[in-house]
């Protein structure tokens, strides 16, 4: 029996451009189910509990992010593998070295090709 695809979720401030852009790379990918949010109350989708909950592994752009979701979600994230990936806010959308930089980081952690 194939195992079951792992929830893995994207954070990043605003949930404009890295994130989405991590959630669109991965999401077709057999071996996962993608999600992304933001942790800025002006985030254009908000992460949330029921994100965490559902969250097998946690990608963070920045270290600030996990900050903030360790603020905010305490005891829910505690078991939860949160990667930082060091990826700072200048790219935009779909932005060709972004895409490149989330596959192989988010790739290389996850051991997929």
């Amino acid at each position: 029996m194939p195992n079951e695809p792992l929830n893995v979720l994207f954070i990043c401030s605003r949930n404009q451009w890295r994130s989405p852009t991590a959630e669109a790379v991965w999401r077709n990918h057999p071996d996962l189910r993608a999600r992304s949010a933001g942790t800025s109350p002006s985030a254009r989708r908000r992460v949330s509990a029921d994100d965490i909950r559902w969250a097998g592994a946690i990608f963070v752009m920045e270290k600030k992010h996990r900050s903030r979701l360790q603020a905010e979600f305490g005891e829910a994230i505690a078991d939860r593998p949160i990667h930082v990936l060091d990826i700072p806010d200048e790219y935009q959308y779909m932005d060709p070295e972004l895409v490149d930089l989330l596959k192989a980081s988010v790739g290389s952690i996850l051991g997929l090709p």
